[in-house]
C-alpha cells in the first residue's frame, strides 16, 4: 500500500498549484490491488508524483510510505529490492539504452533477480504488441511508438505488486493502445497487482478503482 500524508513537492509548493488537488497536501491511500487513474493538465506534477512513488525524487514535504515504511528512509539496498520485486514502472521519457537492442533492454530488467519469466516470454509479449520484428534492432532505430511498447514489455517482464505508468500510451494509436491495455490487464490480474496511471484526460482504457485530480 502507498500512503501519502500531506505531500507537497517543493517546485509545486512555490507555485501554489495545490489548490483543488485531491492528492497534493492531502492524506491519500492507494490500497493493494487498486487501479488508480490520476488526471491533470501538463505542469501540475504527474511525472513528479510517479518519480516520488518510485523513489527517484525526495524533494517534497510530508511523508510517502510504502507498506508502512517511509520511503525517504530506505537505503540503497532496500530501494533496489523494492524496484526488483515490488514496483515496476513505465517512464514517460522511456529511459531506454539506445545503443542496446530492444530485446537487450528488456532482458536486462528480466534478469535483475531470479527471473519471473523465461526469456521466451519476451517473444510472446512482443508478438502480442506487434513488435517481434524489431526485437534485435537497436532502440535508437525504433520509432517512438515501438519504443513505448518496448518499455511496456520491460515493465511487465518483472515481478511487481504495483505498476506505475506515466502517460504510457501517448504515442500509440487506438489499436496498439487496446493491445497494450489487454496485456497490462492480464499481467496485473496474474499478480493481483495494483497500478497508478497518469494522463492528461479522463478515459475508459481500464476499469479504475478511482480517478483522482492532481
Amino acid at each position: 500500500m502507498f500512503e501519502l500524508n500531506q505531500v507537497m513537492p517543493f517546485p509545486l509548493k512555490e507555485k501554489k498549484r495545490e489548490k483543488g488537488s485531491e492528492i497534493w497536501n492531502k492524506h491519500v491511500q492507494f490500497k493493494s490491488g487498486e487501479r488508480i487513474k490520476i488526471t491533470a493538465p501538463s505542469g501540475t506534477g504527474k511525472t513528479t508524483l510517479i518519480h516520488q512513488l518510485y523513489g527517484l525524487r525526495n524533494d517534497y514535504d510530508g511523508v510517502i510510505q510504502f507498506n508502512g515504511k517511509d520511503i525517504k528512509q530506505f537505503n540503497a539496498d532496500q530501494v533496489a529490492i523494492q524496484r526488483q520485486l515490488s514496483i515496476s514502472i513505465i517512464f514517460q521519457d522511456l529511459q531506454l539504452f539506445e545503443q542496446l537492442t530492444a530485446r537487450e533492454n528488456i532482458e536486462l530488467k528480466r534478469i535483475l533477480q531470479t527471473p519471473f519469466y523465461e526469456s521466451s516470454k519476451i517473444e510472446e509479449m512482443a508478438q502480442l504488441l506487434g513488435i517481434r520484428g524489431i526485437l534485435d534492432q537497436s532502440a535508437s532505430t525504433c520509432s517512438y511508438g515501438e519504443q513505448q511498447r518496448i518499455c511496456i514489455i520491460r515493465a511487465l517482464i518483472q515481478p511487481f505488486d504495483w505498476l506505475l505508468m506515466d502517460e504510457p500510451f501517448s504515442h500509440l494509436d487506438l489499436e496498439n493502445q487496446h493491445l497494450a491495455i489487454q496485456l497490462i490487464n492480464e499481467e496485473c490480474n496474474k499478480r493481483n497487482a495494483g497500478f497508478v496511471l497518469t494522463d492528461l484526460n479522463d478515459d475508459q482504457s481500464f476499469i479504475y478503482s478511482r480517478t483522482l485530480y492532481l
